[in-house]
């Protein structure tokens, strides 16, 4: 029997446009005015040197540091500093109203529910716990963070590796058979499968199926989540 549910977010709860379209452009956009205007603080300095380390030049300019930035949103590479860099102006953008996080009416309607029945919800996502947070706080539907027991993101691995799982596993503290994987990436439920979770792939927006090897449904409506054993 599911006890816990493990969540991906960007394709699974939210929108790939939401991400791709929204957040990623605003942090382009808008990332030489941010770090520069934030330069003097101290998280923000901090990070700007993790860049530098990340390049293996010390003395990297501030400069070619937020060009090194720009790069790699533009490689879509995840990479720490970038990460935390791109939370910490997703923060600024949604407590300005900039934009609200989106997250399907399906999945909002049955996160809900399985938070009623009283399964464990978590999130494994690429994006930043602090990422994960402000898009599920700042969602459509109002704050939905109370619903989670627990956030993972690549501090404890790539989403790709079964060693990730395993981790995930221990530190949830259930049976990996009890604990149920989503996600729209069939290389992450290859996976959560080989670490023994259960798995189910969503197949929002048309995206290819024929090389999952997992239960797959097109929204969380079509997900019975309590006939799974």
């Amino acid at each position: 029997m599911i006890k816990a549910i493990l969540t991906d977010i960007e394709g699974t709860t939210t929108s790939l446009s939401f991400v791709k379209d929204v957040l990623f452009p605003y942090a382009d956009q808008q990332m030489q005015a941010f770090v520069v205007a934030h330069r003097q603080d101290s998280s923000v300095a901090k990070l700007i040197d993790e860049v530098r380390m990340e390049t293996g030049n010390a003395v990297l300019s501030l400069a070619d540091a937020i060009a090194q930035l720009r790069q790699w949103i533009a490689e879509d590479k995840k990479i720490a500093p970038l990460k935390s860099i791109q939370g910490l102006m997703w923060e600024e953008g949604y407590r300005n109203g900039v934009f609200t996080g989106h997250v399907y009416e399906d999945a909002v309607r049955n996160l809900l529910h399985w938070h009623e029945l009283g399964l464990k919800l978590y999130v494994y996502s690429s994006g930043s716990v602090y990422a994960q947070k402000l898009l599920l706080g700042y969602s459509d539907a109002g704050d939905l963070t109370p619903l989670f027991s627990g956030h993972f993101d690549t501090a404890v691995g790539h989403k790709r590796e079964v060693k990730s799982y395993q981790t995930i596993v221990e530190a949830i503290g259930l049976p990996a058979g009890e604990i149920l994987f989503l996600s729209d990436i069939a290389e992450e439920l290859d996976a959560a499968a080989q670490a023994g979770l259960q798995t189910c792939c969503l197949v929002r927006e048309h995206q290819p199926t024929d090389t999952v090897q997992h239960r797959s449904v097109k929204n969380f409506d079509e997900l019975d989540v309590m006939g799974i054993t």
